[in-house]
């Protein structure tokens, strides 16, 4: 029974694990594809390129305010909203060039780049969104239940025998099963996603 506990938690602990680093890896792919487009939106004209500066500026702040406070996700949904409006707002912007010329080369690059940049929200969502399945989280809740229980009971039997060892193991199982749902939950928790390459961006936005 603790063997298969065992199994059963390495196999969580590093679904857990994959996610938690996909989930950061989407990060820094946002923050790239946020930095490409502000440096793109600098080749456009005025007033266009001040005015898409200032929605990638804003954009910039909508989205590392979302994941540094830890929202929810029914919170999520509204500043999913806000971005959207702000990319719409940035998608006109590029119409708006292309239509005043459509042979400008650093339109075809800002609309290229933006595009990435609006796929790289949906790439983060659906990461953010991929946690561990509830069957594989009640088994090993169950199996661990019943292997704490087997050992207690045989632990019991023989009053001779230390209980040191037995609470040990329950501790550090306790300990596992915890950090398996911090890394799980990115939003809250100790352990959280490191959001410093948007922080980063945003800083480099603030001087363009």
């Amino acid at each position: 029974m603790i063997g298969l506990l065992a199994l059963l938690i390495g196999f969580t602990f590093s679904m857990a694990l994959s996610r938690f680093e996909a989930r950061r890896d989407a990060v820094v792919q946002e923050a790239n594809a946020i930095g490409t487009t502000a440096l793109r939106a600098r080749f456009l004209p005025e007033p266009y390129r001040a005015e898409s500066l200032k929605l990638l500026r804003d954009y910039t702040q909508v989205r590392l305010d979302a994941f540094r406070r830890g929202y929810s996700f029914a919170e999520l949904q509204s500043v999913i909203e806000h971005s959207n409006t702000i990319q719409e707002a940035l998608w006109k912007q590029a119409e708006a060039v292309a239509e005043k010329d459509k042979a400008l080369i650093p339109t075809g690059y800002f609309i290229q780049s933006l595009n990435q940049m609006i796929d790289s929200q949906g790439v983060r969502l659906a990461a953010l969104r991929n946690r561990i399945p509830i069957v594989v989280l009640a088994a090993l809740y169950m199996l661990a239940a019943a292997a704490g229980g087997f050992v207690g009971y045989a632990s019991a039997l023989d009053p001779r025998l230390s209980r040191l060892p037995v609470t040990l193991m329950g501790l550090l199982i306790s300990l596992v099963l915890y950090l398996i749902i911090d890394l799980d939950h990115p939003n809250s928790g100790l352990i959280t996603n490191d959001q410093q390459p948007m922080i980063e961006a945003a800083a480099t936005l603030a001087h363009f």
